[in-house]
């Protein structure tokens, strides 16, 4: 029975959140390692005030069914403490794969995915010839650590690419080539330890300073792109033996073409809009495949978007009493305190039909900073 299960996650910040938001209605308990004292999971699961290798809090971890993640750069310390002790999904061969943007690129290609032109640069004699080898325009990313636009940068010729990796602290880099897309798209993937497969929807996303700004179902892709996404997709997770849930961020190129372009090995901003477009969610897929439990595909039943909030260097916030009043909205806080930058929640805005979700949603962002 789901009431004598126990789900354990690393980290407690706002998607471990709502992960477990998702896993109370199924009966699922759920404890949290996480040092933030302020860690928004804290106030739905058992929240162990620790850093993630103190051996009381793994020890703790390893007493559940199963362990998850919210977020890939976990310290391999606390991974191999508690190897062996209790199932940890996704596992840590595919966390070292996903975390350095190197490794994971040189693993999609050989799932038989593709992904833009890239160049390791780990000695400052990578750098000669690099940029020519992307097509001489490219963006340089730090092979781990880096998110949310952080810990990259752009880059038009030699003199910025050395300038750019000197500022980047000379750590080991991706160089990716620019690639001229139409649109960008992604799509998750859950499977169980016993081989069960299921997907999201294909979603189509913008991004504004380098964070996610808003995510629409159903993506205005061409015809068979949701087709091909899933085949990718399944390939990886094969290929990767996933246990658990992954998420694939694609370029969808003017000739239908997708290019991988980063992938997360759990649950993702942009599916966050399958809270409330009916049907199953991300995160109960998460928490499904993490622990065995039947798993069914969950593309939202209407068309459905999302756009996140933001904090601004202002301290601007939404139009709250607009944003109530928008028919079809939904607002879901982090209970973060604001920073600029900072991810303090998102709304999503479910509609009848597509034309009537897209004219919404231009009303909400104007309401949204």
């Amino acid at each position: 029975m789901t009431s004598r299960l126990t789900l354990g996650i690393l980290g407690g910040g706002q998607l471990a959140q709502m992960l477990a938001l998702a896993a109370l209605p199924l009966g699922v308990r759920v404890v949290v390692l996480e040092p933030d004292p302020q860690a928004p999971a804290r106030l739905c699961a058992e929240h162990l005030q620790a850093p993630y290798t103190d051996p009381a809090g793994l020890a703790r971890l390893a007493q559940c069914d199963a362990v998850t993640l919210e977020f890939e750069n976990v310290p391999v310390e606390a991974l191999a403490a508690l190897e062996g002790r209790v199932p940890v999904r996704p596992g840590g061969g595919l966390l070292a794969r996903s975390r350095h943007r190197a490794r994971e690129k040189e693993a999609l290609r050989a799932a038989g995915a593709q992904t833009a032109p890239f160049v390791p640069i780990e000695h400052e004699a990578d750098l000669v010839g690099a940029l020519e080898a992307v097509g001489g325009r490219g963006l340089l990313k730090t092979s781990e650590l880096g998110y949310d636009g952080k810990g990259q940068a752009r880059v038009n010729s030699r003199e910025e690419l050395r300038a750019a990796w000197d500022a980047l602290g000379r750590v080991p880099c991706v160089l990716e080539g620019l690639v001229a897309f139409e649109r960008e798209v992604s799509l998750a993937v859950a499977r169980s330890a016993g081989g069960e497969v299921a997907f999201g929807p294909l979603v189509e996303n913008t991004h504004r300073q380098g964070i996610l700004r808003t995510s629409v179902f159903p993506a205005a892709a061409p015809e068979g792109t949701e087709a091909r996404a899933r085949e990718l997709a399944h390939a990886v997770a094969q290929a990767w033996a996933l246990e658990g849930l992954l998420t694939l961020e694609f370029f969808q190129l003017p000739s239908g073409e997708l290019l991988v372009n980063e992938v997360a090995p759990r649950v993702h901003n942009s599916g966050h809009l399958t809270q409330d477009g009916g049907g199953l969610s991300q995160f109960e897929a998460q928490v499904r495949a993490v622990l065995g439990l039947p798993l069914t595909n969950w593309t939202p039943l209407h068309p459905t978007a999302m756009v996140n909030v933001v904090g601004t260097a202002g301290g601007q916030e939404p139009d709250w009493a607009a944003v109530d009043a928008l028919p079809g909205t939904r607002l879901h806080l982090y209970h973060k305190a604001p920073r600029p930058g900072r991810k303090l929640g998102h709304v999503n805005l479910v509609a009848p039909e597509v034309e009537t979700l897209r004219a919404r949603l231009e009303r909400l962002e104007g309401l949204v900073p």
